[in-house]
């Protein structure tokens, strides 16, 4: 639990609208990134192996690269994948910025809601530690909010 960041949220929309929501590039773009962030989709090659990258974008036009590479997909249930800063993104901050994570997203069918946890796993405690002065906390609850918008006009 020392190196690991779980975030739990349950949304008033069925497991597949919030699948959709997760794993369909045009969708993802519209409630990816805190508020006051646009996000665009670069890849998205949602299967085992298959990579994606999306870069997150602020009011100033700042650009947040992340990029991984999808390990396990179980449809409706569960994806892990590898959750990394673009290089680019390393290349131009001073940030002291995590290492590598493993990132868990769990979908639980509730019937007409669903759970959502998700589980970032670090190399160290001092990795999470790293990632949580960063704001991954309250970035994913905005994003959260974002999505939880998105259910209710996608209903």
């Amino acid at each position: 639990m020392e190196k690991e960041i779980i975030i739990v949220r349950t949304f008033d929309a069925p497991v597949t609208l919030v699948w959709e929501a997760w794993t369909k590039a045009e969708n993802v773009s519209k409630w990816w990134g805190p508020k006051g962030f646009n996000t665009k989709v670069k890849k998205l090659d949602f299967r085992p192996g298959g990579q994606w990258e999306y870069v997150m974008i602020d009011e100033k036009g700042n650009e947040y690269p992340a990029i991984g590479v999808f390990r396990e997909i179980v449809p409706f249930e569960k994806i892990i994948s590898s959750d990394d800063f673009g290089e680019e993104f390393k290349s131009s901050t001073d940030m002291d910025l995590p290492k590598p994570m493993l990132f868990t997203t769990l979908f639980e069918d509730l019937g007409d809601k669903t759970k959502l946890t998700l589980i970032y796993e670090h190399a160290s405690a001092e990795d999470r530690a790293k990632h949580e002065k960063m704001g991954v906390v309250s970035g994913w609850n905005s994003s959260l909010d974002k999505l939880a918008e998105y259910m209710i006009a996608t209903k």
